[in-house]
C-alpha cells in the first residue's frame, strides 16, 4: 500500500518540557512513553502501544480491566475521567496506597 507511513506504535513529537525514559508525556490528547530522555523543545521518541508500569495515584484502588486516565498536573495513572485523557485499561490489580499500575496502551486518541 503506497500511502502506509508505520504502524504508529512509536511516535516522534516536541517535548514541551524536558522528559526521562520511561515517563509518560502528553501532547495534546496524544499520549505514550518516553523512549529517551530529552529537553525541552527537543523531539522526544515516545511508545503509544504496548503494557508499561507508570505512576499512580496512590488512592485509587484498580480492577484488572478498569479504564485508566493520565492526570498531566499530577503526571500519574488515575481512574478519574473529569479533565484527564484515556490512555488505556489496568492489566494488573491496584490496591490503594500502591504507587505503579500496569497499563495497556490503547494508543487512541
Amino acid at each position: 500500500m503506497k500511502n502506509f507511513c508505520k504502524t504508529g506504535e512509536g511516535i516522534t513529537g516536541t517535548a514541551p518540557a524536558a522528559v526521562v525514559s520511561g515517563q509518560g508525556l502528553l501532547i495534546g490528547a496524544l499520549f505514550g512513553v518516553v523512549c529517551a530522555s530529552a529537553a525541552a523543545g527537543a523531539d522526544a521518541e515516545m511508545r503509544t502501544v504496548g503494557v508499561f508500569d507508570l505512576p499512580a495515584a496512590d488512592a485509587d484502588v484498580v480492577a484488572v480491566g478498569a479504564k485508566v486516565y493520565w492526570d498531566n498536573a499530577a503526571k500519574n495513572v488515575t481512574t478519574v475521567s473529569d479533565s484527564n485523557t484515556l490512555i488505556g485499561v489496568a492489566v494488573a490489580a491496584k490496591s490503594a496506597s500502591v504507587t505503579v499500575i500496569r497499563v495497556r496502551l490503547n494508543g487512541t486518541v
